[in-house]
């Protein structure tokens, strides 16, 4: 699935991270659904400006995917459902914030990372306006975490364990449970930036991270056997598709 952009592709690219460095800079920087209004004006603003470039290049990408692979756009549109479902499936945690499964890391082992930040920022919006999960001046934030942060994670271990012999299916559970499980630690960082507390970011942040972990650790390991059983059933039941994005060989494909 790799394909060189075009020049004015490259040109969108550059203009959007440009845009993004202008939010950063312009904002000071003192800075899993975090509620609407939990997050500083400037911190939302901050976060809103790092995703925009992911979010242009998932715009590119999903292009190319539609335009490349029309066998797998159905495949595509179902990791947006997934992602939806299970991150709908929210369990309270920490003050402000909530623990669910993100349903991300295998749209990215699939797609890889870039459409996951369209996909997931589509998602966090519905579920802000139709389910009161998350909100509209945290969307950036969101976004950050569950569909930029988490899905690169889990592109990155399951391409590494691939590398190292790791049994697919194996390597699939893995690489969602840690992608999951990176998610909450940004959200805790972010949640550290914006209350620090008289103890400081670092320890704002081991104590988000400590609350987290009572509810995140088993739903990081549910989401990573429900994803390598996802991948099980699309192995039986969508080959040819997996195969189109080359996620199988075709040796694979034939067995």
């Amino acid at each position: 699935m790799k394909s060189k952009l075009s020049k004015s592709e490259r040109g969108l690219l550059r203009s959007a991270c440009a845009v993004s460095a202008a939010g950063v800079f312009c904002a000071p920087a003192g800075a899993m659904h975090i509620m609407e209004g939990f997050l500083p004006q400037t911190h939302a603003i901050v976060w809103g400006a790092i995703c925009l470039p992911f979010v242009v290049w998932g715009l590119i990408s999903m292009k190319k995917i539609v335009a490349e692979h029309r066998k797998a756009v159905l495949l595509l549109a179902m990791m947006g459902a997934y992602a939806f479902v299970l991150s709908a499936l929210k369990m309270p945690s920490v003050t402000g914030s909530s623990s669910h499964p993100t349903g991300t890391g295998l749209g990215a082992v699939l797609f890889g990372p870039a459409p996951m930040a369209v996909l997931g920022m589509i998602v966090l919006l519905f579920q802000a306006i139709l389910l009161a999960h998350g909100g509209l001046t945290t969307l950036g934030a969101n976004t950050f975490s569950m569909a930029i942060a988490g899905p690169f994670v889990s592109f990155g271990v399951y391409k590494l364990c691939q590398k190292l012999k790791v049994n697919r299916l194996v390597s699939v559970g893995i690489a969602c449970a840690l992608g999951d499980l990176f998610t909450y630690c940004i959200t805790a960082g972010q949640l550290a930036l914006a209350h620090p507390g008289e103890a400081g970011v670092a320890a704002a942040m081991v104590e988000f991270m400590g609350v987290f972990a009572l509810t995140q650790v088993p739903l990081a390991i549910v989401e990573g056997i429900l994803s390598a059983i996802v991948v099980m059933m699309l192995e039986s039941f969508a080959k040819p598709e997996l195969r189109e994005i080359g996620f199988l060989s075709k040796e694979a494909v034939k067995v």
